[in-house]
């Protein structure tokens, strides 16, 4: 990967609906050319989709909670069983598998904190082999990683 396809990656980043000849303008390439690297990128895996950025209040999900899972112990049966279950949940918008103190993390996304209560109760900590969870919810977010819009 060289400058020009940096150079892509981050123009797609700030924008994922720029045309082909606006990107290319944007980084000196003829659009033949630049859509050529852009296939590429996404044939290699480096590219690997365009999203809208949604308001998480706009669909009634503006609490988010992140959840340490702990489960009973490692076997196969029991670790296979929760990832499934943990992911079927629609308000698990992230989970991931840890090295360390907690065996996963999950980002939780609902409508507020009442939600979110009903939701541990009822949902979470029915997941089978789970031993223990810790919930965290951010004051304030300082910085995520996709940049805002015009930047």
């Amino acid at each position: 990967m060289d400058r020009t396809d940096r150079a892509i990656i981050e123009q797609l980043r700030r924008d994922c609906r720029l045309t082909n000849t606006e990107l290319a303008d944007r980084i000196g390439l003829t659009p033949s050319p630049c859509l050529r690297r852009v296939r590429r990128l996404e044939e290699q895996g480096v590219i690997l989709g365009y999203h809208a950025r949604i308001a998480p209040k706009a669909l009634n999900r503006g609490f988010e909670v992140q959840v340490d899972l702990e489960l009973t112990d490692q076997a196969r049966t029991t670790v296979e069983r929760f990832e499934a279950e943990l992911v079927a949940l629609p308000e698990i918008v992230e989970a991931r598998r840890m090295f360390g103190a907690s065996d996963y993390h999950a980002l939780i996304s609902v409508a507020d904190l009442e939600t979110y209560e009903q939701f541990m109760t009822q949902r979470l900590l029915a997941l089978p082999g789970l031993a223990k969870l810790q919930s965290r919810f951010a004051m304030k977010t300082l910085k995520a990683d996709v940049p805002p819009p015009g930047r």
